[in-house]
């Protein structure tokens, strides 16, 4: 779609960072009082990947963010921004995103963005601002999380959902629309549905006080998803001016593949529609699960290029946002 007197954004590039090591639902199980057939039978998950000691929100930002950089065909140097979502950055000053960029060899503007598994539609949006408002000509936006350094591997309603991966888009600018406008909103009175176990003020005033992790109220979160989203979803189609028969893809975050199945379901996705289930290999990344089943459906040839492609994110906070876009 042209945008008449002004200019648009479209996404240049696209780059993931899965770590090496896959763990099976029964390594999982060997922690926790479950098994691989009820796992896959109420989230769809197979495998996940873990990222080693060494690897952190930062380094694997750097990894995804530098193969992004490599399709788009531009050098660091370039970028006038980076945008990074991540929940799991356990330094609360200074934030991941500076750190990334020097990584980068970028001095460009760099913030992190915390709205949980919507973060990166989040910071997607906030990217298309910057190209159309004339702010920035290049953005980088990276979902990156390492779930494992904030689960309980005991805790049998998280320990099988999570896991840890980046990915990143380049976002540039266009003649026309590649990256459509955005539906989001919280719904902050449920923020204890997704919440740390403790806060850190509570850690430092009881030293005995077990290391805070995430927990979740399952059941509660799902009627939330599957009431909210589906609305959300449609409310982004129509700012985008389509149809769910004008997609060629449909890429929620990787929260659960029930979820996923419904929430299609619910927005009356036709059969030709491409949906990501990178969930079943990659777990719940939180804020990078969408660029990495983006990525996945994108080399995998499900997709061609150009298609349109409705996003969607949502998490704690409770946080959504969705966009169409048009993928690279």
């Amino acid at each position: 779609m042209a945008v008449p007197g002004g200019r648009a954004s479209r996404i240049m590039g696209l780059g993931a960072y899965r770590p090496a090591r896959a763990v099976s639902n029964a390594e999982v199980c060997e922690l926790i009082d479950s098994d691989d057939e009820w796992i896959r039978r109420r989230t769809g998950i197979v495998s996940r990947r873990f990222a080693g000691p060494d690897e952190d929100v930062v380094s694997m930002a750097v990894e995804a963010g530098a193969r992004a950089l490599e399709q788009a065909g531009l050098p660091g140097s370039r970028l006038d921004t980076i945008v990074l979502a991540s929940m799991t950055h356990l330094q609360q000053s200074p934030g991941a995103a500076p750190q990334v960029a020097h990584r980068l060899g970028s001095r460009a503007a760099a913030m992190d963005v915390n709205a949980a598994c919507a973060g990166f539609c989040h910071g997607l949006a906030v990217a298309d601002s910057l190209v159309r408002s004339r702010t920035a000509d290049h953005v980088l936006v990276i979902g990156s999380d390492k779930m494992t350094d904030v689960i309980d591997p005991t805790d049998r309603s998280t320990a099988f959902l999570f896991a840890d991966g980046a990915g990143a888009v380049v976002v540039g600018p266009s003649e026309s629309m590649g990256i459509g406008p955005v539906a989001w909103g919280s719904d902050g009175d449920l923020h204890h549905l997704i919440a740390h176990s403790a806060s850190w003020l509570e850690l430092r005033d009881k030293p005995d006080l077990p290391w805070p992790t995430m927990r979740m109220a399952g059941q509660e979160v799902f009627r939330w998803t599957t009431r909210e989203v589906p609305a959300t979803a449609r409310t982004a189609l129509a700012l985008a001016g389509l149809a769910p028969a004008d997609l060629a893809a449909f890429i929620p975050h990787q929260a659960n593949l029930r979820i996923i199945e419904k929430v299609a379901k619910e927005i009356d996705l036709p059969p030709h529609v491409a949906i990501a289930r990178d969930i079943v290999t990659a777990g719940n990344t939180s804020a990078a699960s969408i660029p990495l089943a983006m990525a996945q459906l994108v080399e995998s040839g499900e997709v061609a290029d150009g298609g349109a492609a409705l996003l969607i994110g949502f998490g704690a906070g409770l946080t959504q946002a969705a966009q169409v876009v048009q993928l690279p």
